[in-house]
């Protein structure tokens, strides 16, 4: 670790039943500890209903007044009615990075099939890098452990920390 200010974390859990308080949010407290384990802190924390327009603003408000560098979701990323956290992501997207998301489906389907049918993505609004992680706490842990290494470099790309990708 540098002297350099640590990054900065948001949290979306994207679920009606946690949103309501019905369900506890087992995924984004382990997005949480996995972060803070990697140096990073945490700005932001919500647990969210399922709501497109909802989950649209929310993001646009944390990357667009600068509040977070990395916006971590989890949940809605299914074949469910109700889940539409890619479709929110893309709205307010500017750039793709699929990578990422290809990065987690492939190291998920070791484990097992099903990560198949994960829809989750990874894109960039502004200087913010927002990762999709599926909703399950297992599926959460393994996929985040996987990249989280790696995105403190292209951090330090996209806000301008770091420039060289030479090795």
């Amino acid at each position: 670790m540098t002297n350099e200010k640590p990054y900065r974390a948001g949290i979306i859990t994207a679920s009606d039943k946690g949103a309501r308080g019905e369900r506890e949010d087992a995924s984004g407290k382990i997005i949480m500890e996995i972060v803070r384990e990697n140096g990073y802190t945490v700005e932001s924390y919500q647990i969210l209903p399922d709501d497109r327009d909802l989950l649209e603003r929310e993001m646009k408000r944390l990357c667009d007044g600068g509040h977070v560098d990395l916006l971590l979701t989890t949940g809605g990323t299914g074949l469910s009615e109700r889940d539409c956290m890619p479709e929110a992501t893309l709205a307010v997207a500017e750039r793709l990075v699929p990578g990422i998301a290809e990065a987690m489906r492939q190291h998920s389907m070791a484990i097992t099939k099903r990560a198949m049918l994960s829809r989750g993505i990874s894109v960039v609004r502004g200087k913010t890098l927002i990762v999709n992680l599926p909703g399950s706490p297992m599926a959460v842990r393994e996929s985040l452990e996987y990249i989280i290494s790696e995105l403190r470099h292209g951090l330090d790309i996209l806000t301008g920390r770091g420039g060289e990708c030479a090795r």
